[in-house]
């Protein structure tokens, strides 16, 4: 029985979704005036982890995640930039596609921009007013906290707390004309000159930024959400907020289930753009070293809810596994086939690996314990290309851990580089090297052939590479 851990309740929950066999997902995008660093990727790829994982077991899962194309990041960068907020937004967003595409995250079932549902933002602004929930002041309408019962209960801490902490998270330039610290702006009113704005009832302005998630959650996937995703920093103020509001306007449950990923760490900080202590995944990717399913598994191979302590040598360390798993692949894809037949043996064992595969997995996506299985399903592999097992057993192997890998977005294993010329150079001398009995020749063309990325080993049928 799946079971997933509620932020909402802070237990685990039993996964019951609102249709059978379907699931709505929401994942806060980001906001697109920058590259996004490897703690705004994490929570990419847990969740589409978690997507994958609920496709595989039969679920037809809308998943919905926005750009936030708006607001005050977006208007600095384009006048860094000397580029306009629609530009600024374009790049970014762009750039976001490119580097989670390559990281073979899922595109999004939708993909929507904040500025695209204006008209139904200030309808839901409206409703909220004329509901006594909400109320204007100076062009700016803002949510009254105190109308919403148990609106702590996300962020699971009490008023005189979240009345403390709001000063610095909540809107801080108009405190002053608010009723209440907690409360948080709906709509804004912008005055700017070549500032863009939208017309309201109240004057020219800009949506709140909890206000866009809750109004493209409510058109493209209805008034209750199966599950609502995010990184564990937007539980407060963002998402305690969608959920007052969304709640207040529906006057029903908003989501089911809250999910919430832990961060990237580094230095044991917190890795964000405001510490300036960040690395892009733009960045990581120019890095020819680095593999871009490799980056992908060092950040899936971490339960979601747990941080992931970031360093290149723990990258290496993940891209070292990938390798092994890569080799057995190749190695079990040359071999496999429909000839022979599978062993009762075998049969038994592969399904009590998927067994705890699946247990590992519908225990809140355990990706620890399922890459365990993984791996002793690698070794049964190895075992199995040893003792001669026929090519319809190889297959049957291979085809579950095709699907188990495709899991964690590793869905390419076959070798794919192409020999350099100089690297073909050094290989070809290095044969001569061996053949000639020329060892010391031959371990300076070993260096030589490792500083270029590729491994070299000797056996009875000369030597071979690996790619490093």
């Amino acid at each position: 029985m799946q079971s997933v851990y509620n932020t909402y309740s802070l237990e685990k929950e039993i996964f019951s979704p609102i249709e059978p066999g379907k699931v709505r997902m929401y994942l806060c995008g980001p906001t697109v005036y920058n590259y996004i660093h490897i703690g705004n990727a994490r929570s990419s790829v847990a969740f589409d982890t978690i997507r994958k994982y609920l496709e595989w077991r039969g679920y037809d899962v809308n998943f919905v995640s926005n750009f936030t194309d708006l607001g005050d990041k977006v208007i600095a960068q384009g006048e860094k930039e000397g580029l306009t907020e629609e530009e600024v937004a374009d790049k970014y967003a762009d750039a976001f596609l490119e580097d989670v595409a390559a990281l073979n995250v899922e595109a999004a079932t939708s993909r929507p921009r904040a500025t695209q549902y204006m008209e139904e933002m200030v309808h839901f602004v409206e409703k909220l007013m004329a509901e006594g929930m909400a109320y204007e002041v100076n062009g700016n309408v803002y949510f009254r906290t105190n109308q919403f019962k148990n609106y702590a209960v996300l962020s699971h801490q009490n008023m005189d707390e979240l009345k403390k902490n709001a000063a610095g998270r909540l809107d801080g330039d108009d405190q002053e004309e608010k009723e209440n610290p907690t409360d948080f702006a709906l709509w804004k009113k912008e005055v700017r000159e070549n500032v863009t704005s939208w017309p309201s009832p109240w004057g020219p302005g800009r949506p709140g930024w909890h206000l866009e998630c809750s109004v493209m959650n409510d058109v493209l996937l209805g008034e209750t959400i199966d599950i609502h995703a995010g990184g564990i920093d937007l539980v407060f103020p963002h998402h305690t907020n969608e959920l007052a509001q969304s709640e207040s306007y529906h006057g029903k449950t908003f989501v089911n289930y809250w999910l919430h990923n832990g961060f990237v760490n580094i230095n044991d900080e917190k890795m964000s753009k405001s510490l300036g202590n960040f690395v892009t995944i733009h960045d990581l990717l120019q890095d020819p070293s680095i593999d871009p399913q490799g980056l992908r598994y060092f950040l899936a191979k971490t339960q979601y809810r747990r941080p992931v302590a970031y360093s290149r040598a723990r990258l290496d360390q993940a891209q070292q596994e990938l390798t092994k798993i890569y080799r057995t692949m190749r190695a079990v894809a040359k071999k496999a086939g429909n000839t022979g037949e599978v062993s009762a043996d075998l049969s038994e064992q592969v399904h009590l690996l998927e067994e705890r595969f699946i247990g590992a997995m519908d225990d809140d996506f355990g990706v620890e314990n399922a890459l365990t299985v993984v791996f002793e399903a690698l070794t049964l592999a190895n075992r199995s290309l040893e003792a001669g097992e026929p090519a319809a057993g190889l297959q049957l192997i291979e085809n579950h851990l095709q699907n188990w890998l495709h899991i964690f977005g590793i869905d390419h294993c076959e070798e794919d580089h192409q020999l350099s010329d100089e690297v073909k150079r050094l290989l070809e001398r290095r044969a001569q090297a061996r053949k000639e009995k020329d060892f010391a020749l031959s371990d300076e063309l070993r260096d030589a052939l490792k500083e270029n990325g590729v491994a070299v080993k000797d056996g009875r049928d000369g030597q071979t590479i690996e790619w490093l």
